[in-house]
């Protein structure tokens, strides 16, 4: 489509049914969309006015619902792609160069011809990350000009990274692999971008619930092949809404946390004799935890001890989620709270310990909700946010003291999206 058609195809309506699968059906959802895309056409256009055909892409960021660090480890995840999102317009360029703009950020090139690793920690080698994944499996992508606008919060825990990188790829699938790469290998080629170009030593359950959308349990025993399994729950229809509460509590240091995180649990894998936890057996740790204590320090045993807890978990979740049981896939959900603060330790940075913004809201949550529903951290930690999941009879009021507390518009109540990386397609018919 060319960039009226697109404009002229938002203002009738055209793409309306599209957005209610991508956003909701509400009316204030479609109208608030409407002008998020005609926006953006206006931006695109105006950087690029010697556009020809375009292409319009979507990635919903994801939330973490179970599995809290344990993918890094090959065990199992529950997470869901939301309908907060990234979206793009981009069209082929006939320079060797991609050149990106992203708003509230400074724009970047490109060069197809340096797919060199460099520049760790930013866009530019996430991007190049990509290209040279795409590359390796024969797809040798052209330039192209792109325009990005995102609803995803930076640093509260719905992986804004993971979505970019996604919606990067989805581009170059769509413009030059004809759509060939599939999800799990598109999710593959994002995750060793961000390990080996970004620097950040990631599992791959974020890239995957970016691909793939929807809600999600996934066994990733075998990272190659992961079992990777929908689930059919609407949390609104049992009664309940989730939320995430961005704490604004985006610290330098979770990177280095993070990291740490990964290298003690593989510490204490490697002393019992495997590469990563999933290859053991939990009595592997208690059999072995007097030899541990020499070899590895007792937060690093803790952490372990997490692990097995919380890769459980997520299976039982998923299993209560199958048979409708809310009460007790929340005791589960708050368990996973409470292992990751007293085992896992992930709540505040020690670097920053004056800050604990993300106990904080536990604890405003907990008071509130009064024993219904469930509350815990959300994604890697740190800082960043907190999950909850809240009776629809008290979100508003739930909603009101968290943007008291934390800042207007905090706390977002989240749909699950039915799908991954989606092109918006011009239906003439519509």
């Amino acid at each position: 489509m060319t960039i009226y058609e697109l404009s002229s195809g938002i203002s009738s309506g055209v793409f309306d049914d599209q957005f209610k699968m991508l956003y909701g059906s509400s009316e204030r959802n479609i109208l608030k969309q409407r002008a998020r895309y005609l926006s953006a056409a206006e931006n695109f256009s105006r950087l690029y006015p010697e556009c020809g055909e375009i292409g319009v892409f979507s990635v919903g960021g994801r939330t973490e619902i179970g599995g809290n660090h344990t993918d890094h480890q090959h065990g199992c995840v529950l997470a869901a792609a939301v309908d907060a999102d990234i979206i793009a317009i981009a069209a082929r360029n006939r320079e060797n160069e991609i050149h990106l703009v992203s708003e509230g950020f400074e724009a970047f090139t490109v060069d197809l011809d340096n797919l060199s690793s460099g520049e760790t920690g930013t866009s530019v080698a996430l991007v190049r990350g990509i290209l040279y994944g795409f590359k390796q499996n024969g797809i040798n992508a052209g330039g192209f000009d792109v325009y990005i606008s995102s609803e995803i919060p930076v640093g509260c825990g719905m992986s804004s990274s993971a979505a970019f990188e996604t919606l990067v790829g989805n581009i170059i699938n769509s413009f030059f692999g004809s759509k060939a790469v599939s999800d799990l290998e598109l999710a593959k080629i994002c995750q060793r971008a961000e390990n080996d170009f970004y620097g950040k030593n990631c599992g791959i359950m974020d890239q995957v619930v970016c691909a793939y959308g929807g809600f999600i349990f996934a066994d990733l025993g075998n990272p190659v092949i992961p079992v990777i399994k929908k689930i059919d729950f609407d949390f609104r229809e049992s009664g309940y809404s989730l939320c995430i509460t961005n704490t604004s509590s985006n610290h330098t240091e979770i990177n280095a946390e993070y990291d740490t995180i990964v290298s003690e649990m593989k510490h204490v894998a490697e002393e019992i004799g495997y590469s990563v936890l999933g290859e053991a057996d939990e009595e592997d740790l208690y059999r072995n935890i007097s030899h541990l204590r020499t070899k590895c320090s007792d937060r690093e045993i803790l952490r372990a001890a997490h692990f097995f807890d919380e890769t459980k978990r997520a299976a039982e979740e998923t299993e209560a989620l199958e048979k409708g049981d809310t009460e007790v896939f929340f005791e589960l959900i708050n368990s996973s709270g409470n292992s990751s603060a007293q085992l896992l330790q992930n709540l505040f940075s020690s670097c920053v310990s004056h800050c604990q913004e993300i106990p904080l809201a536990i604890m405003i949550s907990k008071r509130f909700l009064c024993g219904s529903g469930a509350v815990r951290v959300h994604g890697g930690g740190f800082g960043g946010s907190v999950i909850a999941f809240v009776p629809n009879y008290l979100i508003e009021r739930y909603s009101a003291e968290m943007g008291r507390i934390f800042g207007e518009c905090s706390c977002r109540v989240l749909n699950i999206r039915p799908v991954g990386g989606y092109e918006l397609v011009l239906n003439i018919t519509a």
